[in-house]
């Protein structure tokens, strides 16, 4: 599979830069893949859509603030870098992402405030490094500092700076799980009234964790997608949510998944008889390119995706590469808001 076949045109004015006022005021476009039909609706009708007995899977991951702003030691240039996951805590041992990568290499030290430096420990991949904390106190200060300098990493093609509101809409209502350094965006439309009315109708609202990590901030450039290499993410599946899923299953209901990092962790879950296996903590490194039957999900809702990226390309394997394309070209046409603040589709 080329990645060529995942390219589309997409000026930047469709890029949404903020959130609409409110959560459920988003678009909604519904693809019905067995009917080759698109239609559009708000968001708030979303409930619509489900009946007694469908369950809905949500990512309750919380963004963790892990922008850090600091400068190499010896040149006093600046330096970002991204928490990704801490690998040692004894050791004061973290992944993380930096920028400029190409000038951070091993042995070098970041100053990020009079007591609290950074050395560069190992390269592990052309953006990120391993790095060691050079910090006295304990990890409960260390974490409690890095909790107080640190920001939401927002997404460069937001092409802004963080605002205020970031601080509130980077995150979903039921965000509990901190781990993230990318927002589960397809969950950003829903709001307590929402989740309360699904419920009220006899949907399931079941919950994973799949802390998402650096695959969805950019487009790929690798054109034989057999030679991408995907970032592993940490999930897990509780026994209730597995129950749930299979019960739906079972009685031929419609389970969505909301994201497609949602999508990956059911997928990555899949037990001998084919349905939804618990996992208590577990990896995922799954890639879903066409042509691909999913096992567990039969709908899925996301955003607009930017071109050639992972999750725009998780979207295709699952609706249908034709039909999704011409919904792209629809969404342009209807102005659609895209990628992470943009709207919803929901395909059926």
């Amino acid at each position: 599979m080329k990645l060529s076949k995942f390219d589309f045109k997409l000026p930047d004015s469709f890029v949404a830069k903020y959130p609409t006022e409110k959560r459920d005021e988003s678009r909604l476009m519904v693809v019905n893949r067995a009917k080759k039909k698109i239609t559009h609706h708000s968001f708030k009708n979303i409930p619509s859509f489900f009946k007694a007995g469908d369950t809905l899977v949500l990512n309750n991951t919380r963004v963790l603030a892990g922008q850090i702003d600091g400068y190499k030691e010896k040149t006093s240039a600046n330096v970002i870098m991204i928490l990704l996951r801490e690998l040692d805590p004894e050791n004061r041992l973290w992944d993380v992402c930096v920028e400029p990568s190409r000038k951070i290499r091993v042995g070098n030290k970041i100053c990020i405030e009079d007591d609290l430096v950074v050395e560069v420990i190992d390269n592990t991949t052309s953006r990120c490094r391993t790095v060691k904390f050079c910090f006295q106190g304990s990890n409960q200060e260390l974490h409690d500092i890095l909790k107080e300098i640190g920001k939401p990493p927002l997404p460069a093609i937001i092409g802004r700076k963080l605002e205020p509101i970031d601080s509130q809409r980077y995150q979903t209502v039921y965000a509990t799980e901190l781990g993230s350094v990318v927002a589960p965006a397809a969950g950003f439309h829903f709001t307590k009234y929402i989740l309360k009315y699904l419920e009220l109708k006899g949907i399931n609202i079941a919950e994973i964790t799949i802390h998402l990590g650096l695959n969805t901030l950019s487009s790929l450039n690798t054109e034989d997608l057999i030679k991408c290499r995907i970032h592993t993410e940490p999930f897990c599946i509780s026994k209730h949510t597995a129950d749930q899923v299979n019960n739906s299953m079972k009685n031929e209901k419609k389970i969505c998944a909301v994201g497609t990092s949602t999508l990956k962790a059911l997928e990555s879950s899949v037990s001998g008889s084919q349905n939804l296996r618990p996992q208590e903590k577990a990896w995922t490194s799954m890639f879903i390119t066409p042509p691909y039957q999913t096992k567990i999900a039969n709908s899925l809702l996301t955003n607009f995706h930017i071109p050639k990226s992972i999750d725009f390309i998780n979207t295709l394997a699952f609706g249908g590469h034709e039909l999704m394309m011409h919904a792209y070209e629809v969404a342009k046409k209807e102005n659609y808001r895209f990628s992470f603040y943009g709207d919803a589709c929901l395909i059926i």
